[in-house]
């Protein structure tokens, strides 16, 4: 412990007894901000999520400091500008922010057992700059982060060039074919790029395109500059409407930098949902590997009018990341606009992301509309439909958890108490399993009967033509091999048992093909208050705990929860097995009635898929 002096400005408002926490222990004693603890202002008032709540969420390992007011020597009253202080903070849900460069310390008013009157005592976090208001905001509007790829996820484009370079790759693989089927296939694949190729060579030479007889003159449109010192710029842009295609040009002054591009099918759906009524659910982001100015222009033809990223926010929220490098949530995040832990990644790739954010990575199969161009169309629910469901799942799953189990421990928590509320809200956490998404790729591309050859010999993504990658870069997309479900089930958590959390990946997938909700929480503490120093985690499968867990960490009881409810989960199944008509949904009806989900409820779908789901957060 060690004496500091608080400044609201450049007034002293009062001393205070100061005790290190966690890493902070060692070196803080030294700090000379510590030792003068200036408050800059007090953080924005929250409408509904008292500021303890927002650091649990975004800072749960971030607790530098306690700190309480002691009364001048000779006195038994505390200064009262520091009370006051600390009164108005708890009144209005604000914190009292000192500034410490890129960071900032934010001092939380905390009530105490002891009942003192005229007594200040808060909790010190440390967060990066801006931080703490962005995510504030977020989660007084029930609102959670989205990042999007650009390339195979929302869009295919092709230069000349690049149209040239496929048709000889796959022209030089014609050469050495000798099956019929898969050659038939290849022609027809040539012969789409060939088609666009001419379309684009129109666009080229003559700014107008004939299509189907009808003739396509591009129209300038003016896209406005994103910085004070730059130009607004005119694009000629040509839209087929039927065929999704749009023709553009990065520099409107060299015809070179024409580009043929595809939207995905159901981006509209997707987009629709993300700003319907008005009501912001997703604050969107863009994270890719592309060049700077092919990115920009490619969203704008994704978000013409600018509703999902406005203007202003495009510069920072368009993240390009360079060949070579790992994506990264917090490179994304580098403003302190989001937690990590409140943002959902649809991107059709998982290794190009960092390994701690793969967790929150929602991953669709490539867009193939040359390779297979039927497969959005034959999907019982187009991929971005799925992607759109995902998120309105993951999206009600973390704010149910937030408010039914989070803000109730939180209100009983003290002063004296050490910060031990277990595990914060993780989008990571509602995701379905890597195994449901590679089954839903597999459907995708066996929905397009000229591949079904390829599939069937080579298996999903081992053939560069898929994905436009080779297979090594797909290993986290394989498909997933299966005999009966029942000894695919086993296959599954066997291999997944061996590595780390395996079981909860394997129960996730029990119930993504199952079709029931599944949710990780915090167990409520013991009655008896001997909380210790344990983490407490319970599974909840389509509203009933099915599994309990208790470690010193909230991975390790999240695991034992899993192991739990993994088996408990089989045994009811197993009990409804002679009802068992080939499928597992033939399940549904009894299931229900012993377990009665009642948040949210996924209806039934093809493996691998969500389909739109009842009773989510609005």
């Amino acid at each position: 412990m060690f004496k500091s002096m608080v400044y609201y400005g450049n007034t002293s408002i009062g001393e205070v007894e100061v005790w290190p926490k966690g890493e902070a222990s060692a070196g803080l004693a030294v700090a000379a901000w510590a030792r003068e603890i200036r408050v800059d202002r007090l953080s924005p008032p929250s409408e509904r999520c008292p500021p303890l709540a927002v650091m649990h969420t975004v800072a749960v390992d971030a607790r530098c400091l306690v700190m309480e007011s002691r009364p001048p020597a000779g006195t038994d009253v505390a200064p009262l500008p520091l009370v006051a202080m600390h009164a108005a903070c708890l009144r209005d849900n604000k914190t009292a922010v000192v500034p410490l460069g890129d960071e900032e310390l934010h001092l939380v008013a905390m009530t105490s057992r002891r009942n003192l009157t005229n007594h200040a005592c808060f909790w010190g976090y440390r967060l990066p700059f801006g931080l703490y208001n962005s995510c504030l905001t977020m989660l007084n509007l029930r609102c959670l982060g989205i990042v999007f790829d650009l390339d195979e996820t929302l869009i295919v484009a092709n230069t000349s060039r690049s149209f040239e370079d496929r048709i000889d790759a796959l022209q030089r693989k014609l050469n050495n074919e000798t099956d019929p089927q898969r050659r038939n296939g290849m022609l027809s694949e040539v012969k789409r790029y060939q088609d666009d190729k001419s379309i684009l060579k129109q666009y080229i030479e003559g700014d107008q395109v004939c299509d189907d007889g009808k003739v396509y003159k591009a129209q300038p449109e003016v896209v406005p500059p994103l910085s004070d010192n730059q130009q607004p710029m005119t694009r000629p842009i040509i839209r087929l409407q039927d065929k999704n295609i749009i023709l553009t040009r990065i520099n409107p002054l060299i015809r070179d930098t024409s580009v043929l591009v595809r939207l995905r099918p159901a981006w509209v759906d997707l987009r629709s949902y993300l700003i319907a009524r008005g009501r912001k659910r997703f604050e969107v982001y863009v994270c890719t590997m592309a060049e700077r100015d092919y990115a920009l222009e490619m969203w704008r033809l994704l978000d013409p009018d600018s509703r999902l990223i406005n203007s202003v926010q495009l510069h920072d929220r368009m993240v390009c990341v360079k060949s070579g490098l790992k994506k990264s949530l917090l490179n994304v995040f580098h403003d302190g606009s989001c937690h990590p832990g409140m943002a959902l990644v649809i991107d059709d790739r998982l290794k190009v992301w960092d390994e701690k954010d793969q967790s929150r990575v929602h991953v669709v199969p490539a867009f193939t509309p040359y390779y297979a161009p039927q497969a959005e169309a034959n999907c019982s629910i187009p991929v971005l439909c799925v992607a759109r469901n995902v998120a309105c799942n993951v999206r009600g799953s973390f704010f149910k958890d937030f408010d039914e189990g989070l803000l109730p421990r939180i209100s009983n928590i003290s002063y004296e108490d050490e910060n031990d509320i277990s595990s914060a809200p993780d989008v990571g956490n509602y995701l379905i399993a890597e195994m449901s998404l590679r089954n839903l790729a597999h459907k995708y591309l066996s929905s397009d009967p000229n591949k079904m050859t390829d599939l069937k010999e080579n298996g999903f993504g081992s053939n560069r033509n898929y994905f436009g990658y080779s297979g090594n870069t797909r290993d986290d997309m394989l498909p997933v091999s299966s005999t009966s479900e029942e000894s695919r089930f086993m296959k599954m958590e066997d291999n997944n048992s061996q590595k780390t959390g395996g079981s909860v990946a394997a129960l996730k997938e029990l119930c993504t093909i199952e079709g029931y909700n599944l949710n990780f929480q915090a167990r409520p503490s013991p009655p008896d208050g001997s909380l210790g120093k344990e983490s407490y985690a319970q599974v909840e499968v389509g509203g009933q705990i099915l599994g309990k867990g208790v470690a010193l960490t909230w991975e390790e009881a999240k695991i034992q929860a899993a192991d739990e409810a993994i088996v408990t989960l089989r045994s009811m199944l197993g009990q409804l097995g002679h009802k068992r008509s080939g499928s597992p949904r033939s399940l549904a009806p009894n299931f229900n009635k012993r377990f009665k989900p009642d948040f949210p409820r996924v209806q039934r779908v093809p493996y691998g898929t969500y389909s739109r789901i009842e009773g989510h957060v609005p």
